[in-house]
């Protein structure tokens, strides 16, 4: 015992004194910068959108709409920022320009602003406004910036790109410190264009200038601000809309572009968006963006499809909970506003998060470990596991690539989530660990999992009651441990106020029949039908009145024959029709969600006709339900 107590002292002259520190481990692959370890601290923030499209209701705005008809008359950033902040979130982005090319600031650039619209008489800046409601509600702010702009005459040429520079100086120049200047890959398509109403396309690969023109003015302006797309270069996308990253999920990265080009934002190889890249060149982590309604603009149909506080737990566990971060989509109604629901869910979500990682369920546990870095338990020991800081750790040795920990808690606990961190300062390092639990005297296998990196939560099936555990890592270096806890998840009864609109059932309408038609109509979204002459379109015999019709993409995860046109018509002979709506499924590829087309009207006519007059894939379309919807 005393050999162990005085291993790392030294006696000098009868004196004992600390023997020379212990080096650390040495850095594995990437690192993390300084901006990204604060932006992993960060954990969860809010993306904002609010522009003209949400009193269109739509998806995305097309560029053409009246600066006249953005005038909320309700508009309190402060109930929004509360809401988020009441749900544990530690940023807003405003999204500053959406695609449609309006600025929620009096930008110098453009008269498509909020200086050309009547709210606060054309003497507002509703990105100062979400600023200081963010600050006072003590969350970090930053800002979306879309680099496509379907209302500006000037897109595609060179006059443009540069006018989208000077958009990004004012804001990197004017709105205190930013977190994040966040942009997207959508660029050139159908848009407005000052009146021309044409489409447009642009060569990505040079047009915005990112790493040479850029990227430059917010690492001059602020240096500390993480700048999101889909390649980085601080953070990527994770390469879906459902909030979810990988089950194994490396926050290294090596961007791939298409065709041998170099990637950039719009133009990247997607397949290890998700997964990220086992030593992968540079430290580029995912973030997991995913709106609270199944739409990132608000819809007033959409009320009754607010996540509720256990979806947005379990896309916390699979984000959070798998070394990303995540960021929620928020709606404000027409009004100025979040909608009840939104409000009420954010807040159950935040208490749920609370209560649930409150309290460590292993905090006064007794970890013995297989191997301590060179004995120095002063350094390197197992009570760094429990102390609460995510930068000191236990360590081993160089040579000693396997290790465990055996755990003893204080007396028998219930818990359903375990969580380890790694010390990300020193790389993302571990392959796998297995954590185990003693039955009758034995280990048994209870979870594993594979990357770790700055945090990973494991749910159990069922929750599970024990006092000892054993957990064995590997890793192709000396291991790292920083933190390791046990919870048991909160939950408590939560429901909406109403319904929305009433589906009809398949006994109060008749499709004509079609190939594979009934796939289209067994209320399975696996299935899927698949149209190769579709430009006739798809007719519906109503037996009562209509307000709207859905139509399901596949969900397989592949985007052949996804509509994203359409027209719809309405007869009441068969033989003449009527054009009563078109429009476009905004946003399909990466949200491939439920699409409902609400009409201006309830519809009385006897036939309805459904027509896509545009897919993904010119000669096929494919759907996997239709709908239609009564009040």
């Amino acid at each position: 015992m005393l050999t162990f107590l005085f291993s790392s002292l030294l006696f000098v002259n009868g004196s004992i004194l600390p023997s020379e520190p212990v080096n650390p481990p040495k850095p594995y692959g990437a690192i993390p910068s300084e901006r990204q370890l604060k932006w992993h601290e960060m954990d969860t923030y809010c993306l904002i959108h609010y522009t003209p499209t949400t009193f269109q209701n739509k998806e995305w705005g097309y560029g053409d709409a009246d600066p006249a008809i953005f005038n909320p008359t309700q508009f309190d950033a402060n109930q929004i920022a509360r809401a988020a902040a009441s749900a544990g979130f530690k940023g807003l982005i405003s999204v500053a320009k959406h695609h449609d090319g309006f600025c929620l600031w009096p930008t110098a650039t453009t008269t498509y602003s909020v200086a050309a619209s009547p709210w606060k008489q054309g003497k507002g800046d509703m990105v100062k406004d979400f600023m200081l409601a963010t600050h006072a509600n003590k969350m970090k702010f930053g800002v979306y910036l879309s680099a496509w702009d379907r209302n500006d005459m000037r897109y595609g040429t060179a006059d443009y790109a540069e006018a989208y520079r000077a958009q990004l100086t004012e804001l990197m120049s004017n709105y205190g410190e930013l977190f994040t200047s966040w942009h997207d890959g959508a660029n050139g398509g159908d848009g407005y264009y000052g009146g021309l109403k044409e489409k447009r396309t642009i060569d990505r690969n040079i047009y915005y200038a990112w790493e040479e023109k850029t990227w430059p003015i917010v690492r001059k302006l602020q240096p500390m601000a993480m700048i999101f797309s889909d390649v980085g270069p601080d953070m990527r996308w994770v390469g879906n809309e459902k909030g979810f990253a990988g089950e194994t999920s490396w926050a290294t990265f090596t961007p791939e572009g298409l065709d041998g080009k170099k990637a950039v934002p719009g133009l990247v190889n997607e397949k290890t968006l998700t997964s990220g890249v086992r030593n992968g060149k540079y430290w580029i982590p995912a973030e997991c963006d995913v709106p609270q309604r199944p739409g990132w603009f608000y819809h007033a149909e959409q009320d009754a499809q607010v996540k509720t506080p256990n979806q947005l737990f379990e896309i916390y566990l699979k984000s959070v909970g798998r070394g990303a971060n995540m960021n929620l989509g928020l709606a404000p109604m027409p009004s100025g506003q979040l909608h009840d629901n939104d409000v009420k869910s954010l807040a159950a979500f935040g208490k749920k998060v609370e209560k649930t990682f409150k309290t460590n369920l292993a905090k006064d546990a007794q970890i013995k470990a297989s191997t301590i870095r060179e004995h120095s338990i002063q350094e390197y020991g197992t009570s760094y596991i429990l102390d609460d800081d995510r930068y000191s750790y236990w360590a081993t040795n160089d040579d000693e690539h396997q290790a465990s920990l055996e755990i003893k808690l204080n007396g028998k606990q219930t818990f359903d989530i375990i969580q380890i961190r790694e010390n990300i300062k020193l790389g993302q390092r571990l392959d796998s660990v297995l954590v185990e639990q003693k039955v009758n005297g034995q280990w048994v296998t209870l979870t594993k999992a594979t990357s770790i990196g700055a945090n990973r939560l494991m749910k159990l099936e069922n929750p599970v009651t024990t006092d000892e555990l054993r957990v064995q890592l590997f890793a192709p270096v000396a291991i790292t441990v920083s933190d390791f806890g046990l919870y048991k998840e909160y939950n408590e009864a939560f429901e909406f106020e109403g319904a929305g609109f009433k589906k009809l059932n398949a006994r109060e309408f008749t499709v004509s029949a079609f190939s594979e038609s009934a796939k289209a109509l067994d209320g399975k979204s696996e299935t899927f039908a698949s149209v190769q002459a579709y430009e006739k379109g798809f007719v519906f015999e109503l037996k009562s009145d209509v307000i709207g019709l859905g139509y399901l993409p596949r969900q397989d995860g592949k985007t052949v024959g996804t509509a994203t046109r359409y027209k719809i018509y309405t007869s009441h002979n068969k033989q003449q029709w009527v054009m009563v709506k078109e429009g476009e499924f905004s946003n399909i590829k990466a949200n491939p969600i439920l699409q409902q087309i609400i009409f201006d009207d309830v519809i009385k006519a006897k036939y309805i006709k459904f027509v896509p007059t545009e897919t993904l894939t010119k000669d096929v379309f494919t759907v996997a339900e239709f709908e239609l919807y009564s009040k």
